[in-house]
């Protein structure tokens, strides 16, 4: 007999009866023939002795006397109250939630999944078998605050019928809500007020992510938008998700989410200018109050700026000057001349021109002729350049020439874009002269 599977009741009969002046060894005999052990007969016959022959024909209960794991009701009941209240608040209330909250309110908090089960017993809750687990989900996160921001717009409907629009940008690092702006439709111009708000406050990001709509980034489609001309001239780097696949400003995209759900639960607004209060009293209890969950910890978007440093700004880019020179007594022709060298220091990798060059800022540099288009490491410094086969050999290095040279010879040093002619062989002075 398996020892999980239950015992005959005949079997169990025969115990509770079987007699005092049974003859030696019946009892091996017995249990060898029903498959039990006489640890099982002695133990359903000494139960029979004391509570009687048919507290032996029912097994009993496995279940343990007492659960000191269970919760009491009274902290089911507080669990229930405070999610009710996290959703009439418009905040997050799911498992999550509920337990940071109740931590956060010094009250006995069961774990996550006790937390679920409750939810789901109680009935404000359901089960979705087919959603995706926690674990799958695999974040992509720029190492430092002011790395790479994320801008995009969503619209918004008032008291009156009107519609408006609400901007929102936020730090991919931390998930700061970096600046908020409603305006009237989603125009370029209120997206530039929106970036102007978030760098007066955290400084000028290293790159802006948007869609590719018309108002934020139209690249590619042909066009080069206002904020995108706004944005490189501080040196910038306006980047967009592919079309169609809004889950490259997924973040973005989720903090829509939460500010609607938030917005909800508040009156409706009937004018732009208290909408605007509401999304800055959102972005305060968004940035401080609450945790988020996609952060490390739980901690808050705050919490989460401060604990890095925060990249450095990028350097603005510096137009070139622009020069009238007159050309006879009536034509005139202007040409762009550069007053500034601004040098972007730093590693890169650059193709070797058909000619042995490399250009860099307006210089054309001697490189290697056996090397024609290959790729070359490049490292600019200030005051020099050198340039690194893919080997390790040093292939030529060169000081920044002045202003106005446009060639970089490695054998005859600096010159101009024009070539010399070769020297005389002779170099007396010829008798005619």
């Amino acid at each position: 007999m398996s020892r999980n599977e239950p015992l005959d009741p005949t079997v169990r009969l025969a115990i509770s009866r079987w007699p005092d002046d049974a003859p030696r060894g019946s009892v091996s005999t017995f249990c060898i023939e029903h498959g039990i052990s006489r640890k099982t007969f002695y133990a359903l016959r000494a139960r029979a002795r004391v509570d009687g022959p048919a507290a032996v024909l029912e097994p009993r209960t496995k279940r343990p006397h007492t659960s000191p794991g269970q919760l009491d009701e009274e902290v089911k009941d507080q669990a229930v109250q405070v999610r009710a209240a996290l959703e009439a608040s418009g905040l997050d209330h799911g498992p999550i939630s509920v337990h940071d909250r109740m931590k956060a309110m010094g009250l006995e908090a069961p774990s996550i999944a006790a937390l679920a089960r409750i939810f789901r017993e109680r009935g404000v809750a359901r089960l979705e078998p087919r959603k995706r687990p926690r674990a799958s989900w695999r974040r992509f996160v720029y190492p430092a605050p002011n790395a790479c921001w994320q801008l995009d717009a969503t619209q918004y409907v008032l008291t009156n019928g009107r519609t408006c629009v609400i901007f929102q940008l936020q730090d991919d690092h931390s998930r700061l809500a970096v600046a908020s702006h409603v305006a009237g439709s989603e125009t370029a111009e209120a997206a530039i007020a929106v970036f102007n708000k978030g760098t007066a406050r955290c400084g000028t990001p290293q790159r802006l992510l948007t869609d590719n709509g018309v108002a934020l980034n139209p690249t590619r489609r042909g066009v080069k938008g206002q904020l995108v001309i706004h944005v490189t001239a501080l040196g910038v780097e306006a980047i967009t998700g592919k079309p169609y696949k809004p889950t490259t400003q997924g973040k973005n995209e989720r903090f829509h989410q939460t500010l609607f759900r938030w917005l909800d639960k508040q009156p409706i607004a009937g004018s732009i200018e208290e909408l605007q209060a509401q999304v800055d009293e959102f972005d305060v209890i968004y940035n401080e109050q609450r945790p988020h969950q996609g952060l490390p910890g739980r901690i808050t978007p705050r919490q989460a700026w401060d604990a890095t440093e925060p990249a450095p700004s990028p350097r603005p880019v510096v137009e070139p000057s622009l020069i009238i020179e007159s050309v006879g007594d009536s034509k005139k022709r202007s040409r762009k001349l550069s007053r500034e060298r601004v040098i972007q220091t730093g590693e890169r990798t650059r193709v070797v021109n058909s000619n042995g060059t490399i250009t860099l800022h307006g210089v054309a540099f001697q490189v290697s002729h056996p090397h024609a288009q290959q790729e070359v490491h490049v490292l600019v410094e200030q005051a020099s350049v050198t340039f690194v086969g893919l080997n390790g050999e040093i292939l030529a290095e060169h000081a920044w020439p002045p202003l106005g040279i446009r060639y970089a010879s490695k054998h005859t040093g600096q010159r101009s874009g024009k070539r010399r002619g070769r020297p005389p062989k002779n170099p007396e002075p010829s008798p005619m002269s």
